[in-house]
């Protein structure tokens, strides 16, 4: 079980793009990329991920709600495309809210940015809640090193801390998790590109691809369960 714990004032940093992301001194660690948060979120979890998705109706699992954009931008996604999501999301140290009332993500997301954001992270823990009739979010306060989520999802978004900062979430006890809760299709996308996840993933029986990364990052990792 992981040790760490978010301080209760975690630093706001203005990224390349203009977006906000927060910073953990105790880790050295940033949420999003220095380079942009909204250009990484958009670039791996919606380009690479949702947006090669099929289907009207998608379940979708995220690993690390952190800040709340990669549900947001999912939100928005909701609508632009009028397909119907559930977002299951762990979290297993949620940010306090005067933290998050000062992130600039409402205002650069877009349209009805600012009532989305308020009503994702208003909604209430462990249970589903309608946040537009295309987008159902339930937010489970969880360790995925100790706990077993449940479930079957179409699509995983692991955004954890890094395999340097927490190890721990990216062993193989944890992707052995991912695979139950998965189906033969299952889109698996992080910003990750290690050797170790890729074998790891390989073994489970997912079919690997690196691709391009957004600002900063050379490759990322979509795997596809056969």
């Amino acid at each position: 079980m992981s040790s760490y714990k978010i301080p209760d004032e975690p630093q706001i940093k203005v990224t390349d793009d203009g977006s906000h992301t927060l910073y953990i001194p105790s880790l050295d660690e940033h949420y999003h990329s220095h380079f942009g948060a909204l250009t990484e979120s958009k670039h791996i979890f919606i380009e690479a991920g949702l947006n090669f998705c099929k289907g009207d109706r998608i379940s979708i699992l995220e690993v690390g709600f952190g800040t709340g954009l990669n549900a947001l931008l999912t939100a928005l996604n909701a609508h632009e495309t009028q397909r119907k999501i559930t977002f299951t999301t762990l979290e297993k140290y949620p940010l306090p809210p005067g933290i998050l009332s000062t992130l600039n993500h409402p205002e650069i997301a877009g349209t009805d940015g600012r009532k989305l954001f308020n009503d994702i992270h208003g909604a209430e823990w462990e249970v589903p809640v309608m946040i537009t009739p295309l987008f159902t979010i339930i937010k489970n306060r969880m360790d995925l090193v100790t706990d077993e989520p449940g479930g079957i999802f179409d699509l995983v978004y692991f955004d954890a801390f890094g395999p340097d900062k927490q190890p721990e979430m990216w062993s193989h006890n944890v992707m052995e998790k991912i695979v139950r809760v998965t189906h033969q299709g299952t889109i698996f996308v992080t910003y990750s590109a290690k050797g170790s996840l890729k074998r790891m993933l390989k073994d489970l029986g997912f079919e690997v691809t690196l691709l391009p990364g957004p600002p900063g990052k050379r490759v990322i990792t979509r795997a596809v369960k056969k």
